[in-house]
């Protein structure tokens, strides 16, 4: 093995850890820019803007690492506007930008639903939709029984208030959850039998299939869903390297 904190050893262990093979994705997972060779200091974040990598050049960070990176299918290609600032700043700084979307979304402990459910205290049971993408389970604490009562639960640990589609006393039965824009899942939530399910964003068909199948729906932030996985992966490879890591929240409302 290569000497700690090398940056191709950590894009090895990154593919292999979170397996990012078996995933038909939107983009590309793993080293999108490459930068210097010997990784100390490590930021993460959950997109990566330019406020983000202007925050990891100001603290002298050698690497990034995202949910949401680049070169995303449909993208405009040509390397002008913002896409230019944010390359000129990587490529300027020797910075190193890895990226992980559905992979970070579905690993079964760093994945962002994994974390989501550990910090609104739901326990997993089973999954459901495309690849497994949705995750069904119950509240660990038997006293959150309502609709209202997740939702202040979100409120409490998320820091911002869901928008709730359903009646706040309704009971909540199984909640299904999938973080990020999965409001699309709603439908196989339904099917797989979720009582009330949860995600980051709405949209206007959301609101009527809840309503018509008497489906709870939470839209709780893109963001404020995502915010946990990156930071825990993180966590994770300063273990495992011995590098120092940051994670850095550029606040978004959506």
């Amino acid at each position: 093995m290569n000497p700690i904190g090398d940056r191709d050893e950590l894009a090895k262990y990154l593919a292999r850890t979170l397996d990012i093979t078996r995933f038909r994705d939107y983009c590309p997972n793993g080293l999108q820019v490459e930068g210097r060779q010997q990784i100390r200091l490590l930021v993460t974040g959950v997109t990566a803007s330019l406020a983000l990598l202007e925050k990891a050049v100001e603290l002298g960070a050698d690497a990034v690492l995202v949910h949401h990176g680049y070169f995303w299918r449909g993208e405009d290609a040509r390397v002008v506007g913002p896409m230019q600032r944010r390359l000129k700043l990587l490529l300027g700084s020797e910075l190193n930008l890895y990226a992980y979307h559905l992979p970070l979304d579905m690993h079964a402990e760093f994945g962002n639903n994994a974390q989501l459910a550990q910090k609104l205290g739901l326990l997993p049971a089973s999954r459901f939709g495309e690849d497994d993408i949705g995750w069904l389970g119950r509240p660990v604490d038997d006293a959150m029984r309502t609709v209202g009562q997740l939702a202040d639960r979100v409120a409490a640990v998320l820091g911002r208030e869901p928008l709730v589609i359903g009646e706040r006393d309704a009971a909540l039965g199984t909640v299904g959850w999938c973080t990020g824009a999965a409001q699309g899942y709603l439908a196989d939530a339904i099917a797989a039998g979720a009582g009330t399910y949860l995600s980051g964003e709405i949209s206007e068909p959301t609101v009527h299939l809840a309503r018509e199948s008497g489906v709870a729906y939470l839209a709780c932030g893109h963001h404020a869903t995502e915010r946990y996985g990156v930071e825990a992966l993180g966590k994770h490879l300063a273990q495992v390297f011995g590098m120092e890591h940051r994670f850095i929240d550029i606040p978004n409302p959506v």
